[in-house]
């Protein structure tokens, strides 16, 4: 038998001992947070990579009508190398694209991110030779087919169902007999008519003197009735119509929610926003410049774009998420620390704003919610 009296502590040891256990454990949590990001998880949910409060620059006060006091911004996924493209798909996942890796990536809320379609654009067997051989921007029609701008495959494309596995129909793929440059980006109106913006992007020198391009021009175009072309038909290619051919590299585009207007970015050389009256044929006119930031040198470019329901619309540009108000004010500026591709509004009450950039996926909480009538 061992001896009690070898393992007896006099009463000031055992209460330094305590001391000593208390410190330590507040030395660890001190540790743990300052190396490790926060980990935030919530029920029937994956773990939130971070949570941070964002910059938010505020140039007007309209702003506080949009960004909460406190506001959250999440990082959901990371990994990639140049996310776009992100659309909602109910009852509650998120698609985008991670153009370099040639896939559509879905992220749920329950299991995290996969691999959704590979490949998603260019499917030779040669390597591509490209710095993004991808597909780009996405959205759903008024059936809830995913309709998905092809970037490098050259085309515009459409899923018959949410489905990787789904018959596929080609919408366009060539305008006058040449073929298109790279499908960046799109939006449905109303009536299934589908625009899209066609820039060199997606060629392997992503310039206009790429031996693959064959249009002179890097245009904005409209599918007429795109919506009701019956699936796994060839592209009626005489419903493409070139709308505006003037922008040196048209790029996000989006639907005022009344679709009396339809908003298209340029990238570069110069950073702007224009606004075109839509004519009731949905043709447009008075093409207007709505904000110009060539002036802001930080990384990134006016790119994908949505608006929320006051039509209120909001862009990827230089430093981050720009929000304007329908008249062209330039409200505030949500910073990001990665550049950023493109938005889409999502959550079960569509205040969520999810922000593909770069290396991966945000979403932050808005008191607006999204236009669903063009957030599909």
């Amino acid at each position: 038998m061992i001896s009690r009296s070898r393992f007896r502590l006099p009463a000031l040891t055992l209460t330094t001992i305590i001391f000593i256990s208390v410190v330590t454990i507040l030395a660890k949590r001190h540790l743990t947070s300052s190396i490790f990001p926060p980990m935030t998880v919530h029920a029937n949910s994956v773990a939130i990579l971070s949570t941070t409060k964002p910059t938010i620059e505020r140039a007007d006060a309209g702003l506080d009508s949009i960004i909460p006091a406190q506001p959250a911004l999440e990082k959901i996924a990371t990994g990639f190398t140049w996310t776009e493209g992100p659309a909602w798909i109910q009852p509650g996942y998120l698609l985008f694209a991670d153009i370099p890796s040639n896939s559509i990536r879905k992220w749920d809320p329950a299991s995290g991110t996969s691999i959704f379609i590979q490949p998603s654009g260019y499917k030779g067997s040669a390597p591509y030779g490209g710095p993004e051989p991808g597909s780009n921007g996405m959205t759903l029609d008024n059936s809830g087919r995913l309709t998905i701008a092809g970037h490098a495959r050259r085309n515009v494309w459409r899923l018959e169902q949410v489905d990787p596995l789904a018959q596929v129909t080609i919408l366009a793929d060539s305008y006058q007999g040449k073929m298109l440059n790279s499908p960046n980006d799109l939006v449905y109106k109303s009536d299934g008519s589908l625009y899209f913006t066609d820039p060199p992007y997606g060629f392997r020198t992503q310039s206009d003197d790429d031996p693959d391009k064959q249009l002179k021009i890097n245009g904005v175009y409209r599918i007429l009735g795109a919506s009701t072309q019956t699936p796994g038909t060839s592209p009626d290619r005489d419903k493409l119509q070139l709308l505006v051919e003037d922008l040196p590299r048209p790029n996000g585009i989006a639907f005022s929610p009344d679709e009396k207007y339809l908003y298209v970015n340029n990238s570069e050389p110069k950073k702007f926003w224009m606004r075109y009256t839509v004519k009731p044929d949905g043709t447009l006119k008075d093409g207007k410049l709505f904000f110009d930031a060539t002036s802001d040198c930080r990384p990134g470019s006016p790119d994908g774009m949505r608006l929320d329901e006051k039509g209120n619309l909001y862009s990827a540009g230089p430093g981050g998420v720009w929000i304007f108000s329908p008249k062209g004010k330039h409200l505030g500026t949500i910073d990001m620390p990665e550049k950023v591709g493109n938005v889409a509004w999502g959550g079960p009450d569509m205040k969520t704003l999810y922000i593909v950039a770069s290396s991966s996926v945000y979403r932050i909480t808005l008191k607006i919610p999204g236009d669903k009538k063009h957030n599909r």
